[in-house]
């Protein structure tokens, strides 16, 4: 049987010559530098030639030719032809309020009641001043009367006497002829009775003219009446206008009060837009509006229904890179179009004739030159210029570099334009 010595012995000898099994040579070195020169020779070749990219993840269209519709994309909302911005007409504080944005309402519908203590005081101080004056009027009609009843007093007491002096003279003038009445006393009756009657006709006149004044008078204390009726009106009016009223048929809109709040006089209380009298304001990209003109159609959809409009009016002003269009619409308009709705809308700006088309890849305007990759089979693809037109919704007009039929890769592929002009599609 072995000692232990000689089992270590024999140990030792085992792991001396495994180590020295294992121990690098000089043409082991020169094989591994040479296998490492294939490689990047290899992967350098690979960098060189063709990229590979999944076709899941590509868009492939092909180009077709015909009439193509140059429509202009825009989305906006649906708002009342008629609106009618209601003010406080005097300082005031919100009462109550009736009704809320979103109601429907009539003419004469309350939305808000406001109270101002010091029109109730106008009022009530109008209507006392009006008492006055009336009861001045009559009183000046009372005083006007018995004025003329005086005079019409003094008329009659003197036509009597002018009557019994006009008995007195005829009598006396028989009398003069016979001797009983002198002469002077027959004159003096005379003279008596031509006074009287010139008295008479004085106070003829002078009753006239004084009907005259008294028709004046009262026609001046009328206008005072009317003109206090006037203010009393208007103090009336102030009063009624607290309770605020929509106006016409329509919805509330917008409601700009608060329970407790206290208003100026011309400031806001509420909106009130017509229901189905609707126009429909459209933004559309800066860069299209030059093609949109006014009585084009346009397609206005409603997430449930489409409504054709024509283009009625276009903004000049630019608001963050984007034009405004109105689109009026019919006056029959179905249950989903309601004010402050928003919507899609589509114009069509014009339609190409008989032209060459792709759907528009990733990135593409109008009138540029684009590179895109263009299939050579189902596993390649080349990079090739094309020359863009008009661009119409989701299709743009190919101009020149594309064949009818040909298939593109309109994915967003620019990052890769720059260092592979042939893909492989895995």
């Amino acid at each position: 049987m072995p000692n232990i010595i000689e089992l270590e012995n024999k140990m030792d000898v085992a792991k001396t010559k495994k180590a020295t099994s294992f121990k690098p040579t000089k043409g082991n070195l020169l094989l591994g530098l040479i296998g490492l020169i294939v490689v990047l020779i290899f992967f350098a070749i690979s960098n060189n030639g063709a990229v590979y990219v999944d076709r899941e993840n590509l868009l492939i269209e092909s180009v077709q030719q015909g009439d193509l519709e140059v429509i202009i994309e825009g989305y906006g909302t649906l708002t009342s032809d008629k609106q009618q911005l209601i003010t406080s007409f005097s300082p005031a504080t919100v009462k109550e309020i009736v009704l809320k944005p979103g109601a429907q309402v009539s003419a004469n519908s309350v939305i808000v009641r406001l109270e101002n203590p010091e029109l109730v005081l106008q009022v009530e101080n109008a209507e006392q001043e009006l008492i006055q004056v009336r009861a001045n009027l009559r009183q000046l009609k009372l005083n006007n009367q018995r004025e003329i009843l005086n005079e019409s007093a003094n008329l009659a007491e003197i036509t009597a006497r002018f009557d019994t002096a006009a008995l007195k003279r005829v009598a006396e003038e028989k009398l003069v002829k016979q001797g009983i009445v002198s002469q002077l006393t027959f004159q003096q009756s005379a003279l008596d009775e031509r006074q009287l009657k010139q008295r008479i006709a004085i106070l003829k006149q002078r009753i006239d003219q004084l009907k005259l004044v008294h028709d004046e008078s009262v026609n001046i204390q009328l206008e005072r009446v009317k003109q206090q009726q006037g203010r009393l009106n208007i103090a009336e009016s102030r009063l009624d206008k607290l309770t605020v009223r929509a106006g016409f048929d329509g919805v509330l809109q917008r409601l700009s009060v608060e329970l407790g709040q206290s208003l100026a006089a011309g400031q806001e209380v509420a909106l009130i837009g017509s229901v189905t009298d609707l126009i429909a304001l459209i933004r559309v990209p800066q860069s299209q509006a030059q093609l949109i003109a006014i009585g084009k159609v346009a397609i206005i959809d409603t997430r449930r229904d489409k409504i054709e409009g024509v283009v009625s009016r276009i903004d000049p002003i630019v608001d963050n890179n984007t034009v405004e269009v109105e689109i009026a619409l019919p006056a029959s308009l179905p249950a989903s179009a309601r004010p402050q709705l928003s919507v899609d809308g589509v114009i069509v700006a014009d339609t190409l004739k008989n032209v060459s088309y792709i759907k528009r890849p990733a990135g593409a305007k109008s009138n540029t030159n684009v590179s895109l990759y263009r299939l050579i089979s189902q596993e390649k693809a080349t990079s090739q210029d094309i020359r863009f037109g008009v661009q119409a919704g989701q299709f743009i007009q190919i101009l020149s570099g594309a064949a009818v039929g040909e298939q593109f890769i309109i994915s967003d592929l620019s990052n890769l334009q720059a260092t592979s002009q042939t893909i492989s599609i895995n």
